[in-house]
Parts: structure tokens; sequence; C-alpha cells
């Protein structure tokens, strides 16, 4: 039997692609994000396992959070004290690099996206998950493929109208394939509905934060999404350096298509 690489899948930002923050971000970011981790299914239990000593460590009895952890917040308010920001940030960024697992996403800048779509399609633009999620498995199916690997997705429960929504987008894919104006995305290769059938095992299942590997997934899709704005972010580089990252996987010229 073909052995399965999980995805397991966050989001990131406003799906409504007219969204206008209150403020402006301090980070200056602007873009909805779907992404996570791939991980071989053998390596759950390793992951688990690693989570628990981890979090045990730490004393920590609560989900891993990436938005509380960076700005010290909520459960992690203990962070707002430098001496305990630095020794835990040091230890979270060792944890992450030694897991057996791979970032993926699919980033859209949010004024590139309504820019270059809003005239062609007037009142029509797709809330970008769409286009976002679809890019994301793809990707991360050709990705399983290359490895001899069928796909199985996993993502994090956000309501039940979302929900029902990403499932649908997920039945689409394997029932109509991808949904790109096929001579626009010629370059991609983009799969077809058998291909999706054929790699991508069932539908996607929604899951709780209470799961580690979700957390892990929230912990790398934010400087993921970063690094599109700033290359040098620190927590970007040190994972496409230790090779946590598919691009630094593939080779630059098949970055477009596959990273």
């Amino acid at each position: 039997m073909t052995k399965e690489m999980h995805l397991y899948i966050d989001d990131s930002g406003s799906r409504d692609p007219d969204h206008v923050d209150p403020e402006k971000r301090r980070d200056g970011m602007n873009c909805f994000a779907f992404g996570g981790i791939l991980i071989n299914e053998e390596d759950v239990d390793g992951l688990y396992e690693a989570h628990r000593t981890f979090c045990e460590k730490w004393r920590i009895t609560y989900p891993l959070h990436s938005w509380a952890i960076r700005g010290g917040r909520e459960d992690f308010g203990w962070l707002k004290k430098p001496e305990n920001a630095h020794a835990f940030l040091t230890a979270l960024d060792a944890f992450i690099m030694g897991l057996p697992v791979l970032g993926i996403a699919a980033v859209i800048d949010r004024p590139g996206y309504v820019l270059r779509y809003k005239e062609m399609h007037q009142d029509q633009l797709w809330f970008m998950c769409k286009t976002a999620y679809c890019i994301l498995v793809e990707r991360a199916a050709k990705h399983a493929h290359s490895q001899g690997r069928q796909l199985r997705v996993f993502f994090e429960e956000c309501g039940k109208k979302e929900d029902r929504t990403l499932i649908g987008y997920h039945k689409a894919l394997k029932k109509e394939g991808s949904p790109f104006n096929p001579t626009n995305s010629a370059a991609y290769d983009s799969l077809t509905s058998d291909d999706f059938k054929a790699i991508v095992l069932g539908d996607a299942k929604r899951r709780t934060k209470k799961v580690p590997m979700l957390q892990i997934a929230d912990l790398m899709l934010y400087p993921m999404a970063k690094g599109g704005y700033d290359p040098a972010y620190r927590p970007y580089v040190s994972m496409m350096e230790a090779g946590k990252l598919i691009d630094a996987a593939l080779v630059p010229e098949d970055r477009a298509k596959l990273g």
C-alpha cells in the first residue's frame, strides 16, 4: 500500500478581498494565507511525543498559539518578561527545527490580488480562501506524489459555514480539477481531477487546536507569510536554512510552480 503524507492547515488573515484593518498592522502585512506543515504519516506519533515533552518541560497546558506567543498575550502573558521570552523562544525554535515537518503555504497579498482581478471580475471576486486553498492543496499533492505518497488533508476548524465551504473546495478539486483559467495557468502544470482523485485521499478533515500538528502549522505559518514581505525576517531565514520550508527542498526555478 502507498504510504501517506499528511497536510495540516491553519489560516491567517481575513478571507474577504476587500477587508480593511481598523488600523495599519505594525508588521506591514496585508494578506490572507492558508498553510502549515507536511509530515509523513509514520512521523506523527513522534511529533506527538516531542510536543508533549516540550510542553511538560515548560509547564504549558494550553495550545501553542503564534499570535499569543509573539505578543506575550493571554496564556503567554509571562513572555512579557524579556528573560522569559528569550529562554522560551530559543527553546521553541530548537523544538520546531527538530521536527520532521516541511512548511508549505499559499500567501496572497490583498492589495495585489484586488488590483489584479477587481477590474476583470468586478464584484465577483472569489474570497481569497478559494484561491489559496486550491493552490496549497495542489502543490502539497505534487510534493506528496514526488515522494511516492498519497496526501491526506486536515484543517483547523473555524466555523460551520467556513468549514463546509472549505470541504466544498476540496470536493470540487477531485471532481473538476483546478478551477483556474487553463490558458493563464498553463505554466503551473495544473493537476486534473483524475490526478487529485489518485493522489488526495478522501475529504478534508476538520480538527481542533488541541492537535499538536495544527499548533505547529500555526507557529510556522506566520514566518512563511512574513517572509514574503521581509525576506530577512529571522524565523523565516532560520527555517529556510534548516530546510524546513518547501522552497528549501526545491531548485529555485521550480519554486514558482511548486513552492
